[in-house]
């Protein structure tokens, strides 16, 4: 319906935008306000204008039909917001009827050019100049061929002198609207641009949080599960040991509470700086605790001179680290990890391999935790490199680009 609406009164094609002024009128153009005082002020304009502009001019006498005529462009001119062709064909025919009765050249122009630049301003440009290019026809032929013909009878041909200053008034209106509705075009394109560059950033902020709370309570929840597994089998018959299977699942719940906490800090207050530092490969020794408490062996070998990291990548290579982990923890049978990190002097490369076998038919790492840690590295420019080994268990490989951290 709306999409009719717009074909038959000529709405706007496509949304606007532009400095606030013009957003402010656009708003009220939109939201079906029509432009009361400046018609008001067209109105008195071209009526009393016309009055004065005849004094001098031996034409028709303004009659009841000529000052019909002078109101009824401006009554039509008040809505040229809501259907701009619509009105622009209605002026342009009370113009030509007015200019065929012979009746003073004024401000009745004035209405003419209102509701063309309207129209053209609104997308419609080839309608006004269409209708602009008929009208003009119009008039040279009232005033050159059909003057004789036509009230007041006693015309003479008009000036070709006069004929080219109305063709540069309406080459110049044209020329101004045309200008206009390019200018708005680029303000709406604008617009557009940042809107999906917002867009954009929310989506990427939305993933970076999403991202970060699955890493951190994937690996948490999985040392969890596998200490109440023991603390359960355990409690009657050694209950030492269930108690430390306990303590484990506390300092393990209040690690996870803590980098939530965290992160939805980050939401709390946007742009605010966190109040702990982001984890990362100095806290791997940590990882290979709570990997020890749920009965996983980590060896962790190191190659290279190690350097200080960016806080990306170095949160980027402890996640990824911390998520292989915990997919052998919940989805291989080998109780033995191996990580190898190696240091270059522009990148960083980590493996964790595992001896398998697989314990489940999701081992393969089809779910969110592979698609975190390869979406990890593509934000720095990396690549994940996770499956099967040929002679059995599971690998994952990181080379991540890194720049190194700046230091004073």
């Amino acid at each position: 319906m709306e999409e009719q609406r717009s074909r038959i009164c000529g709405g706007p094609p496509w949304s606007q935008g532009g400095p606030p002024r013009f957003r402010h009128w656009e708003q009220r153009r939109e939201g079906g306000r029509l432009p009361w005082m400046s018609t008001l002020a067209l109105t008195v304009f071209v009526m009393v204008g016309t009055h004065f502009a005849a004094q001098g001019q031996d034409r028709e006498p303004l009659d009841a039909f000529a000052r019909v005529l002078l109101l009824v462009g401006p009554v039509l001119c008040l809505f040229r917001h809501r259907c701009p062709v619509a009105v622009l064909l209605g002026v342009a025919a009370t113009a030509f009827v007015y200019f065929a009765g012979g009746y003073p050249y004024g401000p009745v122009f004035l209405t003419l050019a209102v509701a063309a630049f309207a129209a053209v301003v609104s997308g419609h440009r080839r309608a006004a100049w269409w209708t602009l290019g008929v009208l003009w026809a119009g008039h040279l032929l009232i005033a050159h061929w059909l003057y004789r013909s036509l009230p007041p009878g006693t015309d003479d041909a008009a000036p070709w002198a006069q004929e080219l200053v109305i063709t540069a008034w309406v080459v110049a209106i044209l020329a101004a609207a045309e200008l206009v509705r390019v200018r708005r075009e680029v303000w709406a394109r604008e617009r557009a641009e940042r809107a999906a560059a917002e867009r954009r950033r929310a989506d990427e902020e939305r993933l970076r949080i999403a991202r970060e709370l699955h890493d951190v309570l994937a690996h948490s929840i999985s040392v969890i599960n596998v200490q109440a597994g023991v603390g359960l089998a355990l409690l009657d018959s050694d209950p030492e040991q269930a108690r430390t299977a306990l303590t484990t699942i506390k300092a393990a719940s209040k690690e996870a509470l803590g980098e939530v906490r965290q992160v939805l800090d980050t939401l709390r207050a946007p742009g605010a700086a966190p109040r702990a530092p982001a984890p990362g490969l100095a806290r791997l020794p940590e990882l290979v605790e709570q990997a020890a408490s749920t009965g996983l062996r980590v060896d962790v070998a190191t190659e290279g001179e190690p350097r200080p990291l960016s806080p990306g990548a170095d949160l980027a290579a402890f996640r990824i680290v911390q998520e292989a982990l915990t997919n052998v923890v919940r989805h291989s049978g080998s109780r033995t990890a191996r990580v190898r990190i190696v240091h270059t002097p522009g990148g960083l490369s980590l493996q964790v391999d595992d001896d398998g076998p697989a314990t489940g038919s999701d081992a393969g790492g089809s779910g969110n935790g592979l698609a975190g840690m390869r979406e990890r590295a593509a934000a720095l420019g990396g690549t994940i490199v996770a499956g099967p080994r040929p002679d059995g268990g599971f690998r994952v490989r990181a080379d991540l680009p890194v720049q190194q951290k700046e230091t004073t």
